[in-house]
């Protein structure tokens, strides 16, 4: 019997920008933020091509390993700590963001630049935008999420009252 594994204490998770709740962080969508910047500037900067099809995805855990990212352990802990469903709907928000991003750049090798950004537009962006509400703790297919609501937990997670 495997016994599952501790989340870190509610300081640490706030000193590596981890959701509480969840678990997650959003540092990792950092990863797909930059190359869906790029898909939509690729009309008006074709020089980004090469950026673009340079990317690939990377998992979770790989990510804050590959950057260096300085709460790493305390991010992975976390990841193997949070709760299953929560991650198996994350990890399936981000299987199709990697489908969708390979879809985009294969339009890209096609010369298709305006076709890609759209698209970065209309598919990738709501996907990221599922993922971030995700690492909230909003669950796509709930209720849409009150943007006063996700900006006071984010607010609680790093430790800030209300501001007026």
């Amino acid at each position: 019997m495997t016994i599952p594994a501790q989340m870190p204490a509610p300081d640490a998770l706030r000193a590596a920008n981890i959701h509480p709740e969840t678990g997650l962080a959003t540092d990792y969508l950092n990863h797909f933020n930059e190359v869906v910047m790029l898909l939509e500037m690729l009309p008006d900067m074709p020089d980004c091509v090469d950026d673009v099809l340079a990317w690939s995805p990377c998992g979770y855990e790989d990510h804050f390993q590959r950057t260096g990212y300085s709460g790493r352990e305390t991010v992975i802990a976390a990841w193997r700590a949070a709760p299953r469903a929560m991650r198996a709907h994350f990890e399936t928000l981000i299987a199709a963001l990697d489908d969708v991003i390979a879809d985009l750049q294969a339009r890209v090798r096609a010369g298709d630049l305006a076709g890609a950004a759209q698209a970065a537009r209309d598919e990738a962006e709501p996907l990221l935008a599922a993922a971030r509400a995700a690492v909230h703790g909003h669950v796509t297919g709930e209720t849409d999420p009150d943007p006063d609501a996700v900006q006071s937990s984010v607010d609680a997670l790093f430790g800030q009252g209300a501001q007026s």
